[in-house]
């Protein structure tokens, strides 16, 4: 089942006061970005992050999900009501995951 649009605009509101976030399509769901690293994404209308340190450290009790079928467990983000704990998360997770592969332009 494909996240819906809506669903996506929620979350990028309530992420509004992270430095740099971004999204981007995926077959149907959403890859989410801080600071131009992947911090999680919406797998089916859920909010998903990766299991870093200091993600699991924030949040008790964390409950571990699969975004998909044969990908590695997330962690479930419930309460999307605090604009200020989903900034301090979103950028804890993009300060311990490594930047992204540059992609080299190919010559002709």
């Amino acid at each position: 089942m494909a996240s819906e649009k809506e669903y996506l605009e929620f979350v990028m509101e309530q992420l509004s006061l992270a430095e740099d976030v971004r999204y981007r399509p995926m077959m149907g769901e959403y890859v989410i970005y801080c600071r131009d690293r992947v911090i999680g994404g919406i797998y089916d209308n859920r909010f998903l992050v990766k299991p870093v340190p200091s993600a699991l450290s924030m949040i008790e009790n964390a409950r571990m999900e699969l975004p998909y079928e044969g990908a590695k467990e997330m962690i479930l983000v419930e309460d999307m009501d605090d604009k200020v704990f989903l900034k301090k998360l979103a950028e804890s997770i993009a300060e311990e995951v490594p930047a992204g592969r540059s992609k080299k332009k190919k010559g002709r």
